[in-house]
């Protein structure tokens, strides 16, 4: 294994460029050494930035190149299975954001390619770096609180959906776009898979939008009872318009586990009013930067130790599943067994 592994991200959107700025300089044994973008405009401003020594517009161009190592893979969800295959045969390692591609099929096509070419495969759920979400999973595994009996999460995010985000055939509504951490969340905590899964939804912010999307919702409370007995529970929603929100909870018969927080920092401001004040998280940008480091980081380690990701092509795959079900359970507006 040479000194230092060259890394090529493939995507420089907002997602992209996280991952970008990750390996300049915090990932010891690795380098961005080229980015691939087909819109030039992106490619440009990240390459105004990034600094590194070859920039690609066609990514099937950008594996041809000897000196890579390893590929991030932050494209339209679409294009996930076409170019994990690509970067497969061609030899280089896998990091592939989320959602990992458009159907469980798909998914198994990827982890097979892989496995075929003996290059590594690993999912962007990044939570299960970060700090807090770390140190939960430590305690449950250690029996500190006893059996566990039901897990709760949930993500909240402020920003007013695009145009796009309101047909949930595209988007699949919030359960895709913010619960999918959540589905993942929950399986590794509960180390168990989904029995079966049950949806409720409604559009209450976006109220001007139900005449065109008419299936829209922005809020969703989601049921699951696990193989193993433990019950889970997931809160979604987004345009919250307060800021952005990712917590847990972990029940079990002798003690609870809280994870997370509303804080922006650690400052609480008294005023004459006798009120506290504090700021709220404004971004998961923010929130969960150390945990992309640390991800990162594990990614190369798997590559140098020959390692297992943590996050596998199976875990994107369940997740996609879940969403998948979780959607459907909403639509028709009954609970479904996972693979009825």
């Amino acid at each position: 294994m040479k000194d230092c592994l060259n890394v090529c991200l493939i995507g420089t959107g907002r997602a992209g460029m996280i991952h970008a700025r990750s390996y300049m300089g915090n990932v010891v044994g690795a380098r961005l050494l080229a980015i691939c973008d087909p819109c030039e405009e992106n490619l440009k401003k990240a390459q105004e930035e990034l600094h590194v020594a070859y920039t690609y517009a066609d990514y099937q161009v950008a594996l041809q190149n000897k000196e890579i190592d390893a590929v991030i893979v932050v494209t339209p969800t679409g294009t996930h299975k076409e170019i994990v295959l690509a970067a497969a045969s061609a030899g280089k390692h896998v990091f592939c954001e989320k959602p990992m591609a458009i159907s469980a099929e798909e998914c198994d096509e990827m982890i097979a390619a892989c496995k075929q070419h003996h290059v590594k495969l690993q999912v962007g759920f990044m939570r299960r770096y970060d700090e807090s979400f770390q140190k939960a999973k430590e305690v449950i595994t250690s029996g500190r609180i006893g059996e566990v009996t039901m897990i709760k999460s949930l993500t909240h995010g402020p920003s007013e959906p695009k145009e796009w985000m309101y047909d949930i055939a595209k988007s699949s509504g919030p359960i895709g776009e913010v619960n999918s951490h959540d589905f993942d969340t929950l399986r590794w905590y509960a180390d168990s898979e989904v029995k079966s899964i049950h949806a409720i939804g409604r559009n209450f912010r976006s109220c001007e939008k139900k005449a065109d999307y008419p299936d829209y919702y922005d809020t969703v409370a989601v049921l699951l009872e696990f193989e193993n007995g433990i019950i889970g529970m997931i809160d979604g929603a987004q345009y919250v318009q307060y800021g952005y929100d990712a917590r847990a909870e972990i029940l079990g018969t002798c003690g609870n586990v809280l994870v997370g927080s509303q804080k922006n920092n650690n400052v609480s401001i008294a005023t004459h009013d006798k009120c506290m004040h504090a700021e709220v998280m404004p971004s998961w940008t923010k929130l969960f930067k150390d945990a992309y480091i640390n991800e990162a980081r594990d990614f190369i380690r798997c590559i140098r130790e020959d390692d297992t990701p943590r996050v596998s092509g199976h875990d994107g795959k369940m997740a996609l599943i879940l969403v998948r079900e979780g959607l459907r359970s909403l639509l028709e507006k009954r609970p479904i067994r996972i693979g009825e």
